[in-house]
């Protein structure tokens, strides 16, 4: 085939290369779904920020809790994340794992002295803290004999879904860059999209009844990390009230590869889709919370955060190489001879795209009942409004960027339901000595069981502990497991295509070390 050069309008090439509306939708969830956060002390009961206080997890859960502190206070809380994932596609099992060393929390909390004009207001605490809300670490591979498709279908698809002749579609590669603008694109430049007729659609493939061997990774890196600032007051040692302000900050990068070999085949080997994903961005939020000392023994507790609203860029791109065997042409003579084209390698121009996300609003009620000085149960009940994320771009233009947004807004409320999660936990005090549980269950955030998987989740957690007045130091481990799917493309017949099975399985290992002054 001729490649020809190609020029076209910046805005029609960011328009060729723009994601479906539905990555979108689900990079706000993905940037807004939090499992767990703060000291051990705190994922050891479970999580459960709404009505204990006294710990630095208050800065970032329910700042009110601040309002407990008599002395100042520093901690850190350095983590392992240890993760193993098992997949099952097209009938065959493997698994993967990888462990993670972070910072899980890090805070400075002072403590104000005692109000001496016989006010009802006590005394007032400020904090800062340090913590990891997210983790985007993931790595999982897959592979087995996909008798109906391959990758290069998808784009086969596209092609003669848009109609496209082969003239226009030999145009979407740039001979200046030596990239393709569109995915089919790409494909046509390595002859394994086929014109059938003398203008090009319908599209076909070589090897297309061969049974296809496929073998895929994907492996994510990255946090969803958030600096807090928080004051508290205590009134009259029955009311702590607090506010907060967040500053997130999101670093979130995947790799997925796709290697498709075709079993007997005669012209091309087999192919190798790649796609890379580098995202950065930055929020912020704010949270009011009050906790309430109904009696000695009890104290009931809530708080609410704002939507964090986050300003993302991401560069998107992917690759396509083939192994030719040879592409069949007839000679000048009418002969039938094979070549191997110079060109095997295509990669598409990346996509630089800006957009804001605003994620659910939280909110959380739960009480604590303290069994004097042997501990304490404690339980909170979290409200997530998954289906209020929103979604809007300013790259486009006014029409465009109204339908992106409108567009978005639908598939998040088509996809999504707000979530109720559960925390239930508590902690045994022996002298200096502690010893805590917790249980987790977040409910499952879609609204039809995509795959028809129950995505709900629930965390264990335990840990123990000592405390004495200068010093504490405690280590808690999480364990969680959740079920998804992912499914290298998609193709008009759902017959046609498979997604992967993943069942994860991980554990935060976290220790928090910490002194009073």
């Amino acid at each position: 085939m001729k490649i020809l050069k190609l020029s076209l309008l910046a805005v029609a090439s960011l328009m060729l290369a723009l994601p479906s509306k539905g990555q979108y939708a689900a990079d706000a969830f993905r940037f807004s779904e939090i499992n767990q956060t703060g000291t051990a002390r705190f994922q050891g009961v479970g999580g459960n920020h709404a009505a204990l206080g006294g710990d630095a997890s208050a800065i970032s859960g329910n700042p009110a809790g601040l309002g407990f502190y008599n002395r100042s206070e520093l901690s850190i809380s350095p983590a392992f994340r240890n993760l193993n994932a098992e997949t099952s596609y097209l009938g065959r099992t493997q698994s993967d794992g990888k462990t993670n060393p972070n910072l899980a929390q890090a805070s400075l909390i002072i403590a104000g002295s005692p109000n001496r004009n016989n006010s009802n207001w006590k005394r007032s605490s400020i904090g800062i803290s340090y913590i990891r809300q997210q983790s985007f670490q993931n790595l999982f591979t897959y592979s087995g004999r996909n008798e109906r498709s391959a990758f290069v279908d998808s784009a086969v698809e596209d092609a003669n879904r848009r109609n496209i002749s082969a003239e226009a579609l030999d145009q979407e590669y740039d001979l200046n860059s030596e990239q393709a603008l569109t995915l089919p694109g790409a494909y046509y430049q390595l002859f394994m999209i086929n014109p059938s007729t003398a203008v090009g659609p319908p599209y076909v493939r070589y090897d297309r009844n061969n049974p296809t061997d496929q073998l895929g990774s994907f492996e994510s890196t990255g946090a969803h990390t958030q600096w807090t600032l928080a004051y508290a007051g205590n009134y009259n040692d029955k009311v702590y009230v607090g506010g907060s302000i967040g500053f997130n900050r999101i670093r979130y990068n995947y790799n997925a590869t796709l290697t498709d070999r075709y079993v007997n085949s005669t012209v091309i080997r087999g192919s190798t889709h790649t796609e890379d994903l580098n995202v950065s961005g930055n929020g912020v939020n704010a949270t009011l919370g009050v906790i309430y000392k109904a009696t000695p023994e009890l104290q009931i507790g809530a708080s609410i955060t704002s939507p964090t609203f986050m300003s993302i860029k991401e560069t998107f791109n992917e690759l396509v190489q083939a192994d030719i065997i040879g592409i069949p042409q007839i000679n000048a003579s009418g002969q039938p001879v094979f070549f191997v084209p110079d060109v095997t390698s295509v990669g598409l121009q990346p996509n630089d795209f800006e957009y804001t996300i605003q994620s659910p609003l939280r909110a959380s009620g739960g009480a604590t009942y303290f069994l004097g000085k042997n501990g304490f149960l404690t339980g909170t009940v979290e409200y997530v409004g998954y289906r209020g994320m929103r979604v809007s771009t300013g790259m486009l233009s006014a029409s465009d960027n109204s339908a992106f947004r409108q567009d978005n807004r639908r598939e998040i409320e088509d996809t999504y339901a707000s979530g109720i999660n559960v925390r239930l936990g508590g902690e045994y005090r022996a002298g200096t000595f502690r010893a805590r549980a917790g249980l987790a269950y977040l409910g499952d955030p879609y609204r039809v069981k995509l795959d028809g998987l129950d995505r709900s989740k629930l965390l264990f957690s335990g840990g123990v502990g000592f405390r004495n007045d200068r010093f504490f130091a405690d280590i808690t481990g999480v364990y969680n497991s959740a079920k998804s799917a992912y499914t290298p493309y998609v193709l008009n017949n759902q017959n046609d295509y498979a997604s992967a099975e993943v069942s994860s399985r991980s554990v935060n290992l976290l220790i928090s070390l910490g002194t009073f002054f």
